[in-house]
């Protein structure tokens, strides 16, 4: 068996919801192209391509408070969970469970949807974007909702957003050549999971579990410079780490990184060697980010195995990233 634990589905009930609030939003006038993200059928097909496989379906872009208002956001959120936990109950031997999404600019909501879809609907975790309308997620206000995640033991999906309003220099307006995807995103997961570090969540939440997608985005290929801060140079030792001491983290700051669990979604094999050998086998997760892709997901599942494969590890290893980590984590 292998579980993938980050890929996307958006119901077509959801996305009915969310065309007549954004209509042309490009996950109302392109997603439906892609017909695994939004037939279920075309899903079921994809999977059976590669035997026992089976999916923790999550939403795609984009965050619900990016194209709702407060008033609106939690019903919207609720119709994408009911939609999400009904996928799974229809189809449980391929959707074990699914991830909530939450209406991110009413946080009193989020702690009720939280509990609901826990508690009534078999959500296994919630998913949370890098920002939220341009916050930072490791902002005071959101905290709670870490509280309530951390007290029900269950993971925090965190998936990146950023757009092309995001400038590759600040004499520009805009990203060129998809440059706020391709580095960008990989970025806004490493500062997003570096201001959350920073603020002490491992420090007040110890048992909190957080997935950041892709391996960490930045994080293993850079992890000399996490070590090593800038300040520390001048003003520190080897050992210590002005900027840490300031923010009166208890360890040091790669430690709180080895933390986070990564997940397999990059499809090649040298990035994946880079960040198992990074988080270990017991933080490393089988995902592919499904189906986004131009086979309509069949070339990033296909990838994301093959990388895993080429893992110098042992079958029992193996057999954790595919399944074994993600039964234990999400508790199936």
């Amino acid at each position: 068996m292998i579980i993938d634990v980050f890929n996307h589905f958006m119901p077509q009930a959801y996305l009915d919801r969310l065309a007549k609030l954004a209509p042309d939003h490009i996950a109302v006038t392109a997603f439906p192209r892609l017909k695994p993200l939004v037939d279920v059928d075309a899903r079921l097909r994809l999977l059976d391509k590669f035997g026992d496989l089976r999916q923790v379906i999550c939403l795609a872009n984009p965050p619900i408070e990016l194209v709702a208002t407060p008033e609106q956001s939690p019903e919207l959120a609720r119709v994408a969970n009911d939609t999400l936990a009904e996928v799974c109950r229809e189809h449980p031997d391929r959707f074990p469970a699914f991830v909530a999404s939450l209406p991110m600019n009413d946080v009193d909501a989020c702690l009720d949807e939280i509990d609901r879809t826990i508690t009534h609907l078999g959500a296994r975790g919630i998913q949370v974007f890098t920002n939220v309308a341009g916050k930072p997620l490791s902002a005071p206000e959101f905290r709670p909702i870490f509280q309530k995640m951390a007290a029900h033991g269950l993971p925090v999906w965190v998936h990146p957003m950023r757009g092309p309003n995001f400038p590759d220099y600040g004499s520009e307006k805009l990203s060129e050549h998809e440059i706020w995807f391709s580095f960008g995103w990989p970025y806004e997961t490493t500062a997003c999971m570096t201001r959350l570090i920073y603020a002490g969540i491992f420090d007040e939440l110890p048992n909190l579990k957080i997935i950041s997608h892709h391996m960490g985005g930045m994080i293993p290929y850079f992890a000399g410079k996490i070590k090593l801060g800038f300040r520390q140079i001048f003003f520190g030792t080897t050992d210590s780490n002005p900027v840490a001491q300031a923010a009166g983290l208890k360890k040091p700051p790669l430690d709180y990184f080895r933390m986070l669990y990564g997940d397999t979604a990059l499809g090649e094999v040298a990035p994946t060697k880079c960040g198992h050998a990074f988080f270990g086998t017991g933080n490393c997760l089988f995902a592919t980010d499904a189906p986004f892709d131009a086979e309509q997901g069949y070339r990033l599942i296909a990838n994301t195995l093959r990388a895993v494969e080429a893992l110098e590890i042992t079958k029992a290893e193996r057999d954790a990233i595919y399944s074994g980590n993600a039964k234990r984590l999400l508790r199936l």
